[in-house]
C-alpha cells in the first residue's frame, strides 16, 4: 500500500504551515491575494500569485522533453487568479540551473509563452539564475508569478454561497501538477515511469478562457459564477473548502463523471486507498464552480463536458464523498 506521505510529502504537516502563515499575514489564505488600489479610488485590487511545477520536473528531465513544463508553470499561477474573480494581465518566471543549456531553455521560455497565450498574459520579464553545483546536470527549477485585477465589486470570496447552490466540474487534462511524488513512488521502475510519463507529462489546462467564457453567458442571464475552486494539492476535499463560507460544506458525488483511467491504473500498481486518492490527484476535475441553481443549464450549454458533480449544504467546513 502506497500513500502521499509514505512517498515523502505530509498535506497535514503543510496545512499547520499555511495556518502558522495566516497568522503572519491576514492577507494570506485564498487561492491568491489581493491588494486594493487607493490610487484606482479603491474600486480595484491588484491580485498576485505565485506556484511552480513541483517534481513532475523529474519527468521531463527523464524523457529530455521540456516544450510543455512552462504552460504547467503558467496554468498553476493564473488559475488560482480565476478563483478570486481576478482577470490575469502579467506573467514572471524565476528558472533556475547548474549550467545553461540554450536549446534546453529555449524549449521551456517557448512553453511559457504559450501558457501566457492560453492564459491572455504578457510575459513581462523573470530571472534566469546558473547556479553550478547547486543542481545535478541536465535538471532546474521552475516558479512562476501571476498578476492580474479584478473589479472590488466582483471580487469571488464565497460570501455570497448557500446552502442549495449547485457544484459544476470542469475536466482535468490528467494529473496537472500535482500528486507526482505519489506518483513517482508508485512508478519508482525506469522502465515503468518512461512508459507511463508521456501520459503523464500532458500540460495543466489553463481555465482563463472557459471562466470568461462562462462569465460572459452567466451575465446575460442576470447570473454569474459565486465562487471557484482550483483543484491542486490536496484534491477536492483539500480545495473546495477554501471557498465556502465556515458554516457551509458540500455534497459531491464520485459518480456522476468518469475519473481518468491512467488515476485508477496508478492506483492498482501502488494499491493507493481510496481516501489518499482524493487527498492526492484532482481525480478528472480541475475546477469547480459554485453556482445558482438556476444558472446551471447555461453554465452546462456553454461549457461542453462540464458536470454538475453536488450540491453545498449546512453543517461542517468539509466535503462528504456520497
Amino acid at each position: 500500500m502506497t500513500t502521499y506521505k509514505k512517498s515523502g510529502v505530509d498535506i497535514k504537516l503543510a496545512d499547520k504551515f499555511t495556518e502558522f502563515l495566516q497568522k503572519k499575514s491576514k492577507a494570506i489564505g485564498g487561492f491568491a491575494g489581493l491588494l486594493p488600489v487607493p490610487e484606482m479610488k479603491n474600486k480595484y485590487s491588484i491580485v498576485a500569485s505565485t506556484d511552480g511545477v513541483g517534481t513532475k520536473l523529474k519527468l521531463a528531465f527523464l524523457l529530455d522533453r521540456h516544450d510543455t513544463i512552462g504552460i504547467d508553470l503558467v496554468a498553476m499561477c493564473v488559475n488560482d487568479l480565476l478563483c478570486c474573480g481576478a482577470r490575469p494581465m502579467l506573467f514572471l518566471d524565476y528558472y533556475a540551473t547548474g549550467k545553461l543549456d540554450l536549446a534546453r531553455s529555449k524549449k521551456i521560455i517557448d512553453g511559457i509563452m504559450e501558457g501566457c497565450r492560453q492564459g491572455e498574459s504578457a510575459l513581462l520579464g523573470g530571472e534566469t539564475a546558473e547556479m553550478p553545483g547547486f543542481y545535478q546536470p541536465g535538471e532546474y527549477d521552475l516558479a512562476g508569478f501571476s498578476v492580474g485585477i479584478v473589479k472590488n465589486s466582483e471580487v469571488l470570496d464565497g460570501r455570497k454561497v448557500r446552502a442549495g447552490d449547485v457544484l459544476l466540474g470542469l475536466p482535468s487534462t490528467g494529473f496537472h501538477s500535482n500528486g507526482f511524488s505519489l506518483i513517482r513512488k508508485v512508478l519508482g521502475d525506469k522502465k515503468l515511469l518512461k512508459k507511463f510519463a508521456p501520459r503523464l507529462l500532458t500540460p495543466t489546462k489553463i481555465y482563463v478562457k472557459d471562466i470568461n467564457k462562462l462569465r460572459a453567458a452567466l451575465k446575460k442571464q442576470k447570473h454569474d459564477v459565486l465562487a471557484l475552486a482550483h483543484i491542486t494539492g490536496s484534491g477536492i476535499p483539500g480545495n473546495l473548502p477554501r471557498v465556502l463560507p465556515k458554516h457551509l460544506g458540500a455534497v459531491v458525488c464520485p459518480g456522476a463523471w468518469k475519473v481518468p483511467s491512467i488515476m485508477r491504473e496508478l492506483q492498482a500498481i501502488g494499491k493507493i486507498p481510496e481516501p489518499d486518492m482524493w487527498d492526492s490527484f484532482n481525480m478528472g476535475l480541475g475546477m469547480i464552480a459554485v453556482l445558482r441553481p438556476a444558472a446551471v443549464k447555461t453554465a452546462l450549454k456553454t461549457l461542453k463536458g462540464s458536470v454538475v458533480i453536488g450540491e453545498v449544504i449546512k453543517g461542517r467546513n468539509e466535503v462528504v464523498l456520497k
